[in-house]
């Protein structure tokens, strides 16, 4: 558990610092495009296919950085009243439920960037498929976030947040 504590806590790092930067280059590019839109009567043709693979990327990798921090959306007051028992019984039910999540979104990115591949996103001039891949890579921490938390469910131990 200790190998696969410290490689997730990294890569939530990573992924959550990721998820930092499209943000930042969202707001860039946006503020971008308003002021060349309405200051220069020049908008770039470009800003809006960037600013849709950005949200793609803040959105997947903040859930996945959310999935190992526990921070996605639960039922916490209705699970906390349960015994210590079904608490555990609940949570490893969600961690299944996150491991086919993720898994399905995997392997639906990927059957999707396969069949864009030959597309090219026209103002950009890059494939369809990079569309995908943030889908796809957050599916893989998901798994990979969701698998830790199962093993330190029936282990009984608890998984230290990356983010405090």
């Amino acid at each position: 558990m200790n190998w696969l504590t410290a490689i997730n806590t990294k890569l939530s790092r990573w992924v959550m610092y990721l998820a930092c930067a499209s943000l930042v280059g969202l707001v860039c590019i946006v503020d971008f495009s308003v002021v060349m839109r309405y200051g220069f009567n020049n908008s770039p043709v470009y800003a809006e296919q960037v600013a849709l693979l950005l949200v793609i990327s803040v959105a997947m990798f903040g859930a996945a950085a959310g999935v190992r921090d526990v921070g996605h959306i639960g039922l916490d007051s209705l699970v906390e009243i349960l015994p210590l028992k079904a608490q555990r019984f609940i949570g490893v039910i969600v961690g299944c439920i996150n491991i086919v999540f993720a898994g399905s979104l995997l392997v639906g990115c990927w059957l999707m960037a396969h069949s864009t591949y030959g597309s090219t996103i026209p103002t950009l001039g890059i494939s369809e498929a990079f569309r995908y891949v943030p889908p796809m890579i957050a599916g893989v921490l998901i798994v990979l976030f969701s698998i830790e938390h199962q093993v330190a469910a029936v282990t009984k131990q608890k998984v230290i947040r990356s983010w405090h």
